[in-house]
């Protein structure tokens, strides 16, 4: 169910922001248009389909739209979903140059897309051109890896999950998108965790629609606890290995109470050619919202807990190579952020240091702190290449975020 109050809360909370540009990505956004005869290329995978419809045929529980006598192709419309169009499909369709959107699946070794609503279906007048594929952008991989972290600032599509408090949130307008795809851009990435993504979804059409010159080949995003349904993300060009969630962990709180991570304490392994894999642990601990001193103790649990798991690794890999980054919600001279950094000779390493004292990472309010952090495991921050930390500093308006992302670069090879 789309939320219909979405424009309403984007024109009074970013009061900035025209009505030509508060709406979210379109539903095709991103989506390779292919010819109907390469179909059975792209199982799997969301795309637009054009083609002629040939042949139709209503047997009841099923209508079938082919684009070829053999049935090479089909489109299948499901009993159940016949209200949902004005006129039966079967004479809707019949002979009509289309585009279909939809995912591509197998049924007895040939691929079919199912549609469910008319809005899947444009009807052309003649058959347009087949617009090229976009191809990532090549990149040599010369032995350094620039990492970066970004809040990218309510990441929600206009789609109501009933699962999660979501109705309040709008939509990430257009606007807001283009900014946070020139900043990504500028920041230039080969690995970028991200946090408040509401799905990979919505983020996986973002990376092919804003970010298809950047080679971002995977998109690794779990959903996690939060009530609102923002998740911590990561585009990477390297291939990823396994993925640990520790979303299902309870820990003391540090007040006496249980709780869990609010979002997540996500492992990705990040595999890079020719060179060591690492680990990329994206943070988003509990936020300030409510009062400072009233969630510390959630932040402490948090950061406790994690500390626990890097220590784990750390013993059963020795000199394991390991990042974490992101909104730690909180200053680096915290309690929260005292216990993850640890001490001794497996804490963890800061660069910001390099950095003008007063560098902010939250660019909006009265309070502008630093609070998004890039920390590294000891034997990762070997391989830093020095005077490489950099905070790109602006404003909602500037970046589309009120984070300021940062980045910095780690030589593996």
């Amino acid at each position: 169910m789309l939320r219909r109050s979405r424009l309403v809360f984007a024109i009074l909370l970013f009061p900035g922001i025209s009505r030509a540009d508060d709406k979210p990505l379109p539903p095709d956004a991103g989506l390779p248009v292919i010819e109907w005869k390469d179909a059975g290329e792209y199982i799997g995978k969301n795309v637009i389909v054009q083609g002629k419809i040939v042949q139709t045929r209503n047997i009841g529980r099923i209508c079938f739209l082919n684009f070829d006598m053999s049935r090479s192709f089909t489109a299948i419309v499901r009993e159940a979903a016949y209200p949902n169009f004005p006129e039966p499909p079967e004479q809707l369709y019949d002979q009509k140059i289309v585009r279909l959107r939809g995912l591509i699946s197998e049924y007895n070794g040939k691929p079919q897309l199912e549609l469910v609503k008319p809005d899947q279906v444009t009807i052309l007048d003649v058959a347009g051109p087949i617009p090229p594929a976009a191809k990532p952008k090549a990149r040599a991989f010369t032995g350094t890896v620039t990492v970066a972290a970004f809040n990218v600032l309510n990441f929600f599509d206009d789609y109501d999950d009933p699962y999660h408090e979501d109705e309040g949130t709008p939509a990430k307008p257009k606007a807001e998108m283009e900014k946070l795809s020139t900043t990504i851009h500028a920041l230039d990435a080969d690995v970028i965790s991200l946090e408040e993504v509401e799905n990979r979804g919505y983020l996986e059409r973002f990376n092919a629609s804003m970010l298809s010159d950047m080679g971002y080949q995977e998109v690794v995003c779990f959903e996690g606890n939060d009530r609102r349904g923002i998740d911590c993300a990561v585009l990477s060009r390297f291939p990823v290995g396994p993925v640990v969630s520790h979303r299902h962990l309870h820990f003391s709180d540090g007040s006496g109470g249980q709780t869990q991570f609010q979002r997540d304490f996500l492992q990705v392994e990040i595999r890079p050619p020719d060179a060591p894999a690492f680990y990329v642990f994206p943070v988003h601990f509990k936020s300030k919202r409510g009062g400072a001193d009233s969630s510390e103790h959630t932040r402490l649990g948090e950061t406790q807990q994690a500390r626990k798991i890097l220590d784990d690794l750390l013993k059963r890999e020795k000199d394991a190579l390991f990042i974490v980054c992101g909104d730690f919600n909180d200053t680096w001279d915290s309690a929260p952020l005292k216990a993850i950094r640890g001490d001794g000779p497996t804490a963890l390493a800061e660069f910001f240091h390099e950095l003008s004292k007063d560098t902010p990472t939250f660019n909006a309010g009265e309070h502008k702190d630093m609070i998004d952090f890039i920390l590294a495991s000891p034997e990762m921050a070997k391989r830093y290449v020095p005077k490489s930390y950099k905070v790109l500093e602006g404003s909602l308006q500037t970046l589309g975020s009120d984070h300021n992302p940062l980045a910095t670069r780690f030589k593996l090879k």
